[in-house]
């Protein structure tokens, strides 16, 4: 999209308005970003349900409800948005077990969802016929517990008995009871595991190895499991036999067992020391006892066919005994029996290695294939890959169109049929049946458009970062669109571990934003993997200021383009790109019009021991460090906050359930912004976990509230 001559004049002046913008605010920051601390006055909002912090979020969430009942499209907002995501229209996303489909559901009549199944054939009608066989919602109602369901964990081969996972308002621990699928009933006196953070893999009918609090001394000080432990049938839970423990300083996402099973029946059991936040050293058990594979801490076993385990690398690695390199992004495949009688000298295979602009992204195995999707410049490819008898890996190309997304739904070692979705910021859902045997791919479901798209086009630009590197972005708006820098316009990116960010079709964005006139940008800035393990590696601790200034140059972009300007920019983010949000917020108070501010990190020097936030230092760094503490205190949005400093007015979002960042983190920058006699909207929910709601319900009236603060800031 080229802009026209005749609004280059105007182009000019909008820049030269945003120059001067900008260097008032920096005559009002004299000193930019401190590491001088403040002192933490408000540590007392860290007693999550305490009356007293209680309160105070009761007496905040009754100013922004009073706010958001006074407008006049709240109500309409949230309709709309419960409409479309519980809309019949919506595809049923499937998984396949010996035969069967299985689906899992939401909608008007299902609030907390079901899982159901039917036959194959019956699926590939328009309308299916659904048998029930598990109802959250009626669960829920029985045992007066608020469950949310957390997926099914079942045997293989037979997927006959599983394990059901119930989390309580949509938190991450969650409570573990055995489910049989030939009853559809929870087993009598089956495997319980109480509510906890935890980790569970079958290794036959009969045992289990689990991973979690079994007392003092076996949770990390990040407060997931270290140990791991093998519980036999009818034995007590507490009679579990210990089979590997970690450390206490094993501050990654837990220590954990998975077993591993090809199309072959050829079984291994794989040991997780999860080390940091990137970081795990991986063990083979044996009839000895655990047995280090000498592979790189940064890489990851992702899939296990033909009696080869699949291999991720996330850094370079040249084996021991070896000179052949194989550089980080590539996937490669190590024979099981020579890793078993060697797991010091390993001789991988080479499946695939990334190129200048294409990188690795998921990894799934069939019964006798892999399938392996990449991003080429942010954009969709799919490889169906086969091991020959010479041991050599060949694929064959399935086509996926520009602007789309290509996921494996599902694909299990026991069948050479897989699912593969396809979707973009203006391409409805579709489904694809596969089979990997003769690389053929059919469209067997597609779902109805949730909004108007027809007037809207899909564009993707690249902004030059403060260091010379390219951002590329995606803009997605009105196919006539001016380009007089006044249109609405959203602008969103995570800038995190390794998290890709792609185009995708999202309902409640389409109905409530882009159908009203509003532009919608994604920026896939460095901390992502859209172009690999370096581009988040680029971002990492003391580096972060890489990915700020790789957001704020995008929407410096957007503003030369004069697609938009600072008067109609608004940000969003959440998690780690609420923290992006919370730094941009600080950073360049001038920029935006709007900043949303959803389940955030916020108070940088402080997440060690808010929540699981010790779990991230490999991502963040630690305040235990002076070099990294001092950089930390300077990016911190809590830090940073001034009080002789002009903000927009946010909108500040978390839920009480967070159990994984928290929402400690909202509460004290709000509180703060609250101390400076800065304007702000805050609300928490309590259920919802580390997300918009437990569901649809609380996710409409979430999404209403957004859309609402952006109208009113950017099209009002």
């Amino acid at each position: 999209m080229k802009i026209a001559a005749k609004a280059m004049r105007a182009a000019l002046i909008a820049s030269i308005v945003v120059i001067a913008v900008g260097m008032a605010h920096r005559a009002s920051c004299q000193s930019g970003p401190s590491s001088v601390e403040q002192p933490d006055n408000y540590t007392w909002l860290e007693d999550i349900h305490g009356a007293k912090p209680m309160a105070w979020v009761n007496s905040e969430n009754a100013k922004t409800e009073a706010w958001l009942n006074s407008d006049p499209n709240f109500a309409a907002l949230q309709a709309k948005a419960l409409t479309v995501l519980d809309s019949p229209d919506r595809i049923a996303f499937p998984s396949f077990m010996q035969g069967i489909i299985y689906n899992s559901w939401t909608d008007a009549n299902h609030v907390r969802g079901i899982v159901r199944r039917t036959t194959l054939a019956d699926y590939l009608t328009a309308e299916p016929h659904w048998e029930t066989v598990l109802d959250y919602d009626a669960l829920g109602a029985a045992e007066k517990q608020s469950w949310v369901g957390r997926g099914l964990t079942c045997l293989r081969p037979e997927e006959e008995i599983c394990l059901a996972s119930l989390s309580a308002g949509g938190e991450d621990a969650v409570t573990v009871r055995e489910f049989s699928l030939k009853t559809n009933s929870f087993v009598e006196n089956g495997f319980v595991l109480p509510r906890g953070k935890q980790s569970v893999a079958w290794l036959d009918k009969d045992t289990l190895l689990i991973s979690r609090d079994w007392g003092p001394g076996t949770m990390s000080q990040a407060g997931y499991p270290i140990t791991v432990r093998e519980w036999k049938r009818g034995t007590p839970l507490e009679s579990a036999k210990e089979i590997f423990r970690g450390e206490v300083t094993d501050n990654g996402y837990g220590d954990h067992a998975t077993v591993l099973r090809d199309g072959e029946d050829h079984v291994a059991v794989i040991l997780e020391q999860s080390a940091s936040t990137f970081e795990h050293a991986t063990f083979l058990q044996s009839p000895a006892g655990p047995r280090k594979l000498a592979i790189p801490l940064k890489s990851s076993i992702v899939g296990f066919l033909a009696n080869h385990f699949i291999l991720t690398l996330q850094e370079d690695w040249t084996p021991a005994g070896e000179t052949t390199h194989y550089p980080q992004g590539s996937v490669l495949s190590i024979d099981y029996d020579a890793a078993k009688a060697d797991p010091e000298h390993l001789k991988p295979t080479v499946i695939f290695t990334p190129s200048e602009r294409e990188f690795m992204q998921a990894v799934r195995t069939t019964k006798n294939h892999l399938l392996l999707t990449t991003l080429n410049n942010v954009q969709a490819r799919a490889y169906i890959y086969s091991l020959e008898k010479s041991g050599k890996w060949t694929r064959k190309a399935v086509p996926i169109p520009e602007n789309q997304t290509a996921a494996v739904v599902w694909a299990s070692p026991t069948e050479e049929r897989f699912f593969v979705s396809l979707n973009g910021f203006i391409n409805p859902p579709s489904l694809w049946l596969g089979n990997a045997a003769d690389s053929s791919l059919k469209q067997i479901k597609s779902e109805k458009p949730q909004f108007d798209a027809s007037n809207l086009a899909v564009h993707q630009y690249e902004a030059t970062s403060k260091d010379g590197t390219r951002v590329p972005y995606f803009v997605v708006g009105p196919k006539g669109m001016k380009f007089d820098g006044q249109n609405p316009t959203l602008l969103t990116a995570y800038g995190g571990f390794q998290v890709s960010q792609t185009p995708g079709y999202s309902p409640t964005t389409g109905k409530l934003w882009l159908e009203r006139g509003g532009v919608y940008v994604l920026a896939n800035i460095r901390g992502g993997g859209e172009f690999g393990p370096a581009w988040h590696d680029a971002g990492l601790k003391t580096h972060r200021q890489r990915i700020y200034d790789d957001f704020y140059a995008v929407a410096q972009d957007l503003t030369t383009r004069k697609i938009t300007s600072p008067a109609r920019l608004g940000i969003e983010g959440g998690s780690n790109g609420g923290l992006l949000m919370g730094v941009e917020f600080t950073e360049h108070p001038e920029m935006w019009k709007a900043v949303i501010i959803s389940v955030p990190l916020l108070d940088m020097l402080a997440f060690e021991h808010l929540s699981a936030g010790a779990s991230w230092v490999g991502e963040y760094g630690s305040v235990s460090v002076p070099e990294e503490r001092k950089f930390l205190a300077s990016i911190s949005p809590y830090n940073q906050l001034r009080k002789d400093v002009n903000y927009p007015e946010p909108l500040i979002f978390t839920t009480t359930k967070d159990d994984r960042v928290g929402p400690v983190h909202a509460r004290k920058f709000a509180a703060r912004m609250e101390e400076f006699g800065k304007p702000f909207h805050y609300f928490e929910i309590t259920e919802g976990g580390h997300g918009a709601g437990a569901d649809n319900k609380q996710r409409a009236r979430t999404d209403a509230a957004m859309y609402t603060y952006l109208a009113v800031k950017l099209m009002n």
